[in-house]
């Protein structure tokens, strides 16, 4: 590596650091939590897009290209259906009900056993998230940089724990901005240098990888063996990106410090534009690579493809501004992931169910909060220093996020649009659901990873259903997305 990457790398970290200092400064509860209520539609809208599509989708997107598809293209198709119904149903649900976790709605709709459920789930899938995620940018950072693995992801680590204990929600946000905007320009010059290496034109490279493959685009045989297949993906992305999006308090924290339930709408919009832009350049990028390394005796690996043209191919300064790019994709999953995950240890269990251990004061809680930061981050990036067992980037992200995922949005499902549903039924429909799905991750190692995702969900859905029906009929007003769209909020 060159000064100037190592420059660029530095000055990243120093504004990251730099961002988490000054927004340090007279830390309230609520600034730290949900940055006063004060953040704008580009903000929200940005940081949303940066924390969940973010490390792991730099390093899987471009794979699967590169292994000979575009299938996972069909996730734009199923995010554009999910967007929707999150702009619709769960922000106005969340916003009129001034609600401080997504999980607060469940207490109100059903019962506290219910919140805690709720909310233990998404701990639970949000620290594998992390750990998948820093271990898939960290892995390509090594490979890149020639670091030991280990050691990338213990100092990024301590750094975006550094950032995020001292300058709370609002420096994680501004800080997902600047990763959004470091992550774009990367990409666009990873397509610049890779399209400059071929010698071909775009449309040259597109007639090249396409030639001689059949479904390259869609391919909706229903085999759940199918790696990359339309229905897993139409299917099992949508439901991954409502539940990631509409009921995951890394998303809905973002809704919550939002100006207004417009301004959060908005955001929501721009995150699905984010999207329309990032997903199809990283499907270039692996398209590219494909086509760049057809023929040559070396050719590597799908998940070492684009660290390896990177090494071997960026100018100094541009290798820098890459690892940069992976830096911030590492350190946005860390801190959205943890400030999320404290969020919900302090509201959903501490203050609800033991609310004596809450400080007298703002302060010392602050230092509460803080001091709980480090230890869930400590854990998490803990955590990502073995999940590389777990097989490639792609089954690493979602067997982390599936196993939960499912059964929370079923969850949340069942509030908001089954008034008869049961608190047993529901309880029994998650922790079944979640427990199966678990066991088939792991005796059904030859399924597809996004097939999951239906599964769970399906799996908590029908089995809360099924529980209710055998419960008294509740007659009082229940607490559905219809209710609180009429303006009852009782």
């Amino acid at each position: 590596m060159h000064f100037l990457d190592y420059a660029v790398i530095a000055a990243y970290l120093a504004v990251t650091i730099a961002l988490g200092i000054a927004f340090g400064r007279h830390q309230s509860r609520r600034e730290f939590f949900a940055a006063g209520g004060t953040m704008g539609w580009l903000t929200v809208g940005l940081s949303v897009m940066a924390t969940l599509f973010s490390s792991n989708s730099f390093v899987f997107f471009p794979s699967a290209a590169y292994e000979g598809s575009w299938r996972m293209g069909m996730s734009l198709v199923a995010f554009s259906l999910m967007t929707p119904v999150v702009v619709f149903v769960f922000i106005p649900v969340f916003n009129r009900l001034k609600c401080e976790t997504a999980y607060e709605y469940l207490e109100r709709r059903y019962h506290v056993s219910v919140r805690c459920l709720a909310s233990g789930l998404f701990i639970l899938l949000r620290i594998g998230w992390i750990a998948s995620a820093t271990y898939a940018a960290a892995y390509v950072v090594a490979n890149t940089a020639g670091l030991p693995l280990i050691a990338v992801i213990l100092t990024l680590g301590a750094v975006a724990i550094l950032y995020t204990m001292l300058g709370g929600l609002r420096a994680v946000m501004w800080t997902d901005v600047v990763q959004f905007f470091v992550f774009t320009v990367t990409i666009l010059v990873a397509l610049w240098l890779i399209l400059g290496k071929t010698g071909l034109g775009a449309g040259e490279i597109v007639r090249r990888y396409a030639e001689g493959r059949e479904q390259v685009l869609v391919d909706f045989d229903p085999s759940l063996t199918l790696r990359y297949g339309s229905w897993a993906l139409l299917i099992g992305s949508f439901l991954e990106g409502l539940s990631a999006f509409g009921a995951d308090q890394v998303a809905v924290q973002r809704y919550l410090s939002a100006k207004s339930e417009r301004t959060a709408q908005t955001g929501a919009w721009l995150n699905l534009a984010g999207m329309w832009i990032v997903m199809p350049g990283l499907l270039a990028i692996g398209a590219g690579l494909f086509v760049y390394y057809t023929g040559k005796p070396d050719a590597p690996a799908p998940d070492a493809a684009l660290p390896g043209f990177v090494r071997a191919h960026f100018p100094p300064g541009m290798t820098g501004l890459f690892l940069a790019a992976l830096l911030a994709a590492i350190m946005s999953s860390i801190d959205s992931g943890i400030h999320s995950v404290t969020t919900a240890v302090v509201i959903d269990f501490r203050d609800r169910l033991w609310p004596r251990l809450k400080p007298a004061n703002d302060a010392d809680d602050v230092r509460f909060i803080r001091g709980l930061v480090i230890l869930v981050g400590a854990l998490s990036v803990g955590l990502a220093c073995f999940v590389g067992s777990l097989g490639s980037v792609f089954a690493i992200a979602k067997k982390t996020t599936a196993a939960f995922g499912g059964p929370l949005l079923a969850v949340f499902v069942l509030a908001l649009f089954f008034r008869r549903t049961a608190v047993s039924g529901v309880i029994a429909g998650a922790l079944i659901g979640a427990g199966a799905t678990l066991w088939l991750l792991f005796a059904k190692t030859d399924w597809f990873s996004m097939w999951f995702w239906p599964i769970g969900f399906g799996l908590a859905m029908g089995i809360a259903l099924a529980i209710s029906l055998f419960k008294p009929r509740r007659d009082s007003p229940a607490l559905t997305w219809s209710a609180v769209m009429r303006g009852n909020t009782e």
